[in-house]
């Protein structure tokens, strides 16, 4: 019956009247084409509304992650809402002083070791472990300011405004790791530091740069602190008093490889405190800020 009726009133509405005038429109390509287009010349990600972009916290992800359950995948409507959306998360990010690609030191940590000693131990007494180094190691970097942005089984992903904050907060991580023992493992940490202008994509940092944080991290490989030549750069020789640190450069194992992802002019230093010299024989010395 509700059939018959619906069949009637656009019979005597001509072509189906005004709601399903309105319903092909919204799903007409040339029209979402044409909003898309006008998107690209408002403030903020254009692309706004993905799955990445609408990750994390905040009102516009959170509105944008409601509008892509809610609305048509494609229709201009769902490009208006996302259009707004797009516009209010650029507002948000240029009041609160955050753009885009401002410059940040990222940091990437793991434990040396995990993975053969969780396969002798077991998942019980791995993710025991995984969580006492969490909690031994996360306050120290948020108590800094320090933002974690993901992590990955034993290891992590996060970002600091500037590079001697980052610094002093991962060598007080890696010293809090020395008091966590479970069934008679205690587990090193190793840490990567770099510097650079990274994409932000919702609660996510993508480009470059992060894989250049990955690629220091890999090379410490007994564990401690590797920076790049870009962190290093923004550490003041005041910096290297107040946190007690000297620096090493990374000796390049003869006849290797370039690894890839690795920019040529990247340079990366061992960090130590003073407490902790001599320094290791993978090293050659450098004076603090070189």
């Amino acid at each position: 019956m509700d059939d018959v009726a619906a069949e009637s009133f656009e019979e005597r509405s001509g072509d189906g009247g005004p709601l399903r005038w309105l319903k092909r429109a919204n799903h007409d390509d040339g029209l979402v084409a044409l909003v898309r287009r006008a998107r690209r010349a408002l403030p903020g990600d254009p692309d706004f509304g993905d799955p990445l972009s609408a990750a994390g916290v905040g009102g516009p992800r959170a509105a944008a992650r409601a509008a892509d359950r809610i609305l048509d995948r494609h229709a201009a409507s769902r490009e208006v809402s996302l259009a707004g959306l797009q516009v209010w998360q650029a507002l948000t990010e240029r009041v609160s002083g955050q753009p885009a690609n401002r410059e940040v030191t990222l940091v990437f940590t793991d434990l040396v070791g995990y993975s053969d000693w969780s396969l002798r131990a077991g998942d019980d007494a791995a993710l025991k472990l995984v969580r006492r180094v969490t909690q031994v190691t996360e306050p120290p970097l948020l108590e800094a300011g320090g933002q974690i942005v993901k992590r990955m089984g034993d290891g992590a992903m996060a970002v600091f405004r500037d590079p001697a904050t980052a610094v002093g907060a991962v060598l007080t991580a890696l010293d809090a790791v020395k008091t966590v023992e479970v069934g008679g493992f205690t587990p090193m940490m190793r840490a990567g530091i770099h510097t650079g202008r990274p994409q932000r994509i919702g609660s996510d940092w993508l480009g470059v740069d992060v894989n250049v944080a990955a690629r220091v991290m890999d090379r410490a490989t007994r564990g401690g602190l590797v920076v790049s030549n870009a962190t290093l750069a923004g550490i003041s020789d005041e910096d290297f008093e107040s946190l007690g640190i000297t620096v090493k450069r990374v000796r390049k194992p003869l006849f290797s490889t370039k690894a890839p992802g690795v920019p040529d002019d990247l340079v990366m230093y061992w960090v130590k405190t003073r407490r902790d010299l001599p320094g290791t024989d993978a090293v050659d010395a450098e004076a603090p800020g070189a």
